[in-house]
């Protein structure tokens, strides 16, 4: 199963702020175990909303909305994807992602297959 893993942004990943030299050194390591298990099939970080953009949908018509975007909690800052033999697996690996601020949190979620799509 291929799994998202996505990190939500924060105050200072909002800001621009890059990670610490410590932080980007132990993510390196961290992906290199990931890809060393054949399990990481891609991964990054992302600018700041303030350098995106958003394109709302209404029937016909499309408006582009500029950033930044205020509810951080509702944002990403980056992502990893990965191929886990379980979602217990894919939780077993994040647990072992690099120290965070406190109050981080990091989603999970599995990807559809062209499968999951094939009718009966």
């Amino acid at each position: 199963m291929k799994v998202m893993v996505i990190v939500k942004a924060s105050k200072a990943s909002e800001a621009g702020e890059m990670p610490t030299r410590q932080l980007l050194s132990e993510m390196g390591q961290y992906n290199e175990q990931l890809q060393k298990a054949g399990i990481m099939l891609d991964g990054a970080g992302l600018h700041p909303t303030s350098k995106g953009k958003r394109v709302r949908f209404a029937g016909k018509d499309r408006t582009v909305i500029d950033g930044p975007f205020t509810e951080t909690k509702e944002l990403i800052a980056g992502f990893t994807l990965i191929r886990a033999n379980s979602l217990a697996d894919a939780i077993a690996w994040v647990k072992k992602w690099p120290a965070l601020d406190a109050g981080a949190e990091i989603e999970v979620r599995q990807l559809f297959e062209p499968e999951d799509f094939q009718q009966e």
